[in-house]
């Protein structure tokens, strides 16, 4: 309870100078695994990307292994099958033929037991899902840009730096996660993409802004690194994240269990699982990317250098002198030689005769 006090006062003392190298490390391990799923695996794009054609017929008694059945003689039987909500078939396959997209429309009709006619058919080009991923590239570059121009002017460059280390470590997980589980990309998925920047900017620039304030404050700015300024400044703010990151989770996890597996809107689970990875690794992002990487960068300065070198020289000293004290090893310094009392003698054969003059006597006072 006393913890859950001190969250809500910010006034927790967790030590992240001590947890960042080790989540660093992680971190580092997660990116080389998403880079490596990208080279090796690659991303499951949708037919809105690579081009091809879909059927959509509703029924609710057909079965994904029996429509693939049905579809292997026609040279379709690689073909991404779906069940879209509770009676929707959805077939996706690159058939380039029209005779055989016409022999797929009534296999699939025959199959559920409808008219030809009422199979949905559709033809996508690569060329739109192309346009699509350059608007998306543009897109982000515009945002870079814009984000290190606006973080500089109200921050500092260095904080803008790590602040978009930070968002690229977020798409970088984010886009190796689908390629690690094969979730399929589709235009959703690519919007979800540019929407968790601005959260994971968002939450950024809410621990940098507390950093800036308590600079302003005299009485730690000479008495703390910049490194256990930023820390401090964490544990300021973390209630602040920790509601922020939950208030935005709430609303999309509603989103999968209601709308996309309860209703089964499939469009929902694009864009909703984008987004929960996004909003997650940009929470985390912010406390264990953007700011031991800002204050990696700001200890590189000349003056943060000098404090720190100052301050652990006087810890340094300090450790030394209650050391001592607990050790009994404290040396006490000679006592000082009492003066002798002087006398002076007279240069003749007579007895020495003391030149001490003896204190006068007091007047007696006048009796009245």
């Amino acid at each position: 309870m006393n913890a859950v006090v001190r969250l809500y006062r910010g006034e927790n003392d967790i030590d992240f100078v001590k947890w960042w190298p080790r989540f660093l490390v992680v971190s580092a391990v997660v990116v080389v695994l998403s880079i490596g799923s990208l080279f090796v695996r690659g991303l499951n794009l949708g037919i809105d990307f690579e081009g091809g054609n879909s059927w959509e017929v509703q029924t609710s008694e057909v079965s994904v292994g029996a429509a693939r059945d049905v579809l292997r003689p026609l040279g379709a039987g690689d073909a991404k099958i779906q069940i879209v909500g509770t009676d929707i078939l959805r077939v996706q396959a690159k058939v380039e033929s029209a005779e055989t997209q016409t022999e797929v429309r009534d296999a699939l009709a025959e199959l559920a037991g409808v008219d030809p006619a009422e199979v949905a058919f559709s033809t996508v080009g690569p060329s739109w899902g192309d346009q699509i991923t350059r608007s998306a590239i543009t897109a982000l570059v515009v945002f870079f840009l814009a984000i290190l121009l606006y973080l500089t002017l109200r921050l500092e460059l260095r904080m803008a730096v790590g602040a978009i280390v930070a968002v690229v470590h977020d798409i970088v997980i984010a886009v190796g996660v689908y390629s690690i589980f094969q979730f399929e990309v589709t235009p959703a998925t690519v919007i979800s993409f540019l929407t968790i920047l601005g959260f994971s900017i968002y939450d950024t620039v809410v621990v940098f802004d507390k950093v800036r304030e308590n600079q302003a404050r005299p009485g730690l700015t000479g008495r703390l690194t910049y490194t256990e300024l930023m820390s401090l400044s964490m544990n300021q703010v973390l209630l602040r994240s920790i509601n922020t990151s939950v208030v935005g989770l709430l609303p999309v996890l509603s989103m999968l269990l209601i709308g996309a597996l309860l209703l089964g809107a499939v469009t929902l689970l694009e864009f909703g699982i984008a987004l929960f990875v996004g909003l997650l690794i940009g929470a985390y992002s912010s406390v264990f990317i953007a700011a031991p990487v800002t204050a990696w960068l700001k200890e590189h300065e000349p003056q943060n250098r000098r404090l720190r070198e100052r301050l652990e020289a006087n810890r340094a000293l300090a450790d030394q002198r209650t050391g001592a004290t607990e050790g009994g090893d404290v040396v006490s310094a000679p006592a000082p030689e009492r003066p002798r009392s002087t006398t002076t003698r007279t240069a003749t054969a007579s007895p020495a005769v003391s030149t001490n003059i003896p204190p006068r006597p007091r007047k007696k006072g006048k009796k009245r």
